[in-house]
């Protein structure tokens, strides 16, 4: 299972959901969920024009329903993923969908955009939950090393930075999770944070570090 299709299962946006053992499942959810999961993994990697144009794919493949609920799910799942890298851009896909959105959904937009409230965890993707409901900043950043999903993780991570929540521990976890992943971005968003943070605590030396860091994720390739 690819880590896109574990984060749709994980933020209740599974696109997919036959079995294996029940009718054939239609071409045009196969065609939707292996877009989304290329958009996914182009994004993470950098490559803003090939996500574009499988995203663009995975909404024609889920517009041929007429599925509301579906069209906004893609669009809270390309929301989550600029979380995680910390771009934190107006949802305007789902805002355009907003009014047909159940109050899950809302209340997942609201998480992303640092909007919900502590009452709204209970409609939260199950992994979302404890991130925030958490009492302290420690708690959440626990509530995030325990997630098993990587995206998942990182997306709660950068909802604890747009909310000010992020600890020392978290920046390392996300940069961690990124690194071992090899998402580019999100990877050099979140070490770019940390080194900012050095940088103004005057340790120099770990600054250095860290943009030595960003440097080799930014190098291409040797001829």
């Amino acid at each position: 299972m690819s880590h896109a299709r574990t984060f749709f299962s994980a933020a209740a946006l599974l696109l997919l959901g036959a079995c294996a053992s029940g009718p054939r499942v239609p071409d045009w959810q196969m065609n939707a969920q292996s877009a989304m999961e290329r958009a996914t993994a182009a994004y993470m990697s950098g490559n803003a024009n090939v996500e574009k144009n499988e995203f663009k794919r995975a909404r024609e493949q889920l517009a041929s329903t007429g599925k509301m609920e579906l069209a906004i799910r893609a669009e809270l799942i390309r929301c989550a993923t600029r979380v995680a890298a910390l771009a934190f851009e107006d949802c305007s896909g789902f805002e355009a969908l907003r009014a047909d959105a159940s109050a899950a959904d809302i209340a997942y937009a609201n998480y992303l955009a640092d909007r919900a409230h502590p009452a709204d965890a209970a409609l939260l993707p199950e992994p979302q939950r404890a991130v925030l409901a958490a009492g302290s900043d420690a708690a959440a950043t626990a509530a995030v090393q325990a997630m098993n999903d990587p995206l998942s993780r990182l997306v709660a991570a950068g909802a604890l930075f747009r909310a000010n929540r992020a600890t020392p521990e978290l920046l390392t976890l996300a940069i961690d999770t990124a690194s071992a992943q090899g998402w580019r971005r999100p990877l050099l968003a979140w070490l770019n944070v940390q080194a900012q943070r050095a940088e103004k605590a005057g340790d120099t030396a770990e600054a250095a570090h860290l943009r030595r860091r960003i440097a080799l994720v930014q190098s291409p390739a040797p001829n």
